[in-house]
């Protein structure tokens, strides 16, 4: 059965509105909230989940006609119902320029995110125009942020201090990591977002979170603690898989149901490579 959960925050006269969807009920990471500001929606929804999303565009959100769909990086969960959305909407997506060939010809999903989240559709983008506004003319900054994946790009609204943060946070701390992430990139992206002055966090997973900038500041500082911690105990002569077991424990379903793809291995390789 699918999840429906609706998330509504207010602020003078930007109100964002959220659902979540999703096929598994298995945590934050099995579900998905599409947001809505005004006319402006932020990324799409998977595309097994295209039943739900598009009644929130027809019954739910209906009285105000879409302008503009804003996809923070290619990644199924975020993107794959964007041609759906343009067919029946007309509208164009905006994507960042890395992921536009990909998001074009379409790309291959590993089978546990398959299975989660189905398959992507091939979907033609326009890249991020100079300047992006809300209907009132409130700037939208797209923000990149590469780590989590090489395109993702956060979105910054300065005059009502939100930030639309992709994956850039789920939780305060990490314990699993994808093979094709990139820590060191992570915390510097880290480093660039909380050098803006946001409060609120509009996260796809984790939902609304109204002390974002410290939740934000929260997992950079655990990610530098771990990193610390895991050179330290490689200075002392343990190896990886020891260090791993020392600091998050032994690895879990997750790891054997990704084919490693998704790891507390990963996130300890890419610990013991970080340089401050």
């Amino acid at each position: 059965m699918s999840i429906r959960n609706h998330y509504r925050y207010e602020n003078g006269e930007h109100t964002v509105l959220g659902t979540r969807v999703g096929r598994f009920n298995l945590g934050i990471n099995t579900t998905f909230i599409v947001y809505r500001i005004g006319d402006t929606q932020i990324d799409t929804g998977p595309s097994n989940q295209w039943r739900q999303v598009r009644q929130i565009l027809e019954q739910e959100w209906q009285n105000t006609p879409l302008r503009q769909l804003l996809i923070t990086h290619h990644h199924e969960d975020h993107s794959a119902n964007a041609a759906r959305i343009s067919a029946l909407t007309g509208v164009t997506p905006y994507a960042p320029e890395q992921a536009r060939t990909k998001l074009t010809q379409g790309y291959r999903t590993p089978l546990m995110q398959k299975l989660i989240w189905g398959s992507p559709r091939p979907v033609q983008t326009q890249p991020y125009p100079d300047h992006i506004t809300l209907a009132d003319g409130s700037p939208v900054i797209p923000v990149h942020t590469p780590g989590h994946a090489k395109d993702l790009t956060c979105f910054f609204m300065p005059q009502q201090k939100y930030l639309f943060s992709g994956d850039m946070y789920i939780a305060r701390s990490l314990k699993h990591f994808r093979s094709d992430e990139n820590l060191q990139q992570l915390i510097n992206s880290l480093d660039t977002l909380l050098a803006l002055d946001f409060d609120i966090i509009f996260c796809p997973h984790r939902g609304i979170v109204e002390d974002g900038y410290q939740a934000l500041s929260d997992k950079r500082n655990n990610l530098i603690q771990l990193c610390e911690r895991a050179q330290q105990l490689l200075q002392q002569g343990l190896n990886e898989k020891q260090i791993t077991h020392k600091l998050l424990g032994p690895e879990d379903m997750i790891a054997f149901l990704s084919g490693g793809n998704i790891s507390k291995t990963n996130l300890i390789r890419q610990a013991l490579q970080v340089r401050f």
